[in-house]
């Protein structure tokens, strides 16, 4: 079993920074992809990244490509998303999520967090 907490949201003017924690709990863990996704009122949620168990391998979402990064300490069971030059659109509850399997869809996860918000003010 795993278990995910994420840590870091708040309220930030655009432009800033801020950088979202994901604390994993459980064996499997450092073994597992680790996704981020978001969700804003009334939309879908979406893919924001993703890096593989080894840390190796990254992708983002055309969306935040240059703008945010994602890292991995296995020894910590740490996993962070850093958020530069963010936007009002930023603005969403933020998850992380673990699976055996890497990509960009949400089927892949089967661990989630429960949520961070972010909000970016204009």
């Amino acid at each position: 079993q795993v278990q995910l907490v994420e840590s870091g949201g708040g309220l930030v003017q655009a432009g800033g920074s801020l950088t979202l924690s994901c604390a994993g709990s459980g064996r499997s863990f450092s073994s597992y992809a680790v996704a981020w996704f978001r969700q804003a009122p009334a939309k879908e949620r979406e893919f924001v990244g993703v890096i593989s168990w080894t840390g190796r391998s990254i992708d983002y979402a055309d969306s935040v490509k240059g703008r945010f990064t994602i890292s991995r300490d296995n020894a910590k069971k740490m996993v962070y998303l850093q958020m530069n030059s963010l936007k009002p659109e930023d603005t969403a509850v933020y998850y992380c999520a673990a699976g055996p399997r890497y990509g960009s869809d949400r089927a892949f996860y089967i661990y989630w967090g429960q949520g961070s918000q972010v909000t970016v003010s204009s």
